[in-house]
């Protein structure tokens, strides 16, 4: 493991930090035991859809259903990564079947997927290589406002400016 980490501080709306609870947040999942408690709980219609999930500045997986904030799966920390997950069963156990980092509250760059991918090993998940759907965020410096670049366009689309090569969406990271 790199001694260097990027950890994203939430930069969505403040009234959705606001609301979230001190003792909320996600189902902490540290270990395989643990995902195999947590899942055995989920039902049908939970598992046809992804999960929110974080991982916490300790490494450790979050989980939460889908349409939970992701600043509320971390109980309003900061975190190494954020995104979407679904799990299939498989003849060998679960496995994750797609992942993203579609976190409009934390914008993690693409190059959090190595904290994903070290989270989901230590609780022995099957996993892809990368994320299956990536998402380029970037802070336009011109109107400030948050952007996803779709098919590499890096042009701020509420004003027209470009937008810088390099993740930047919190200044202070």
């Amino acid at each position: 493991m790199s001694a260097w980490r990027r950890i994203y501080r939430y930069v969505g709306p403040v009234e959705l930090k606001a609301a979230v609870r001190i003792d909320g947040g996600g189902c902490r999942i540290g270990a395989a035991a643990d995902f195999a408690g947590w899942i055995a709980e989920r039902s049908a219609a939970e598992l046809a859809e992804p999960f929110t999930f974080v991982i916490g500045t300790d490494g450790v997986l979050r989980l939460a259903p889908r349409r939970s904030e992701h600043v509320a799966c971390a109980g309003g920390d900061m975190v190494l990564g954020a995104g979407e997950i679904s799990f299939v069963r498989e003849s060998d156990g679960w496995a994750v079947s797609e992942v993203s980092n579609q976190s409009t509250g934390y914008c993690p760059d693409i190059s959090s997927w190595a904290e994903v991918a070290r989270a989901l090993d230590a609780v022995e998940l099957g996993r892809p290589s990368g994320f299956t759907h990536e998402l380029v965020f970037r802070r336009c410096p011109g109107c400030q406002e948050h952007n996803i670049v779709r098919e590499d366009d890096f042009v701020c689309v509420f004003c027209g400016s470009d937008l810088p090569a390099a993740w930047n969406v919190d200044p202070t990271a």
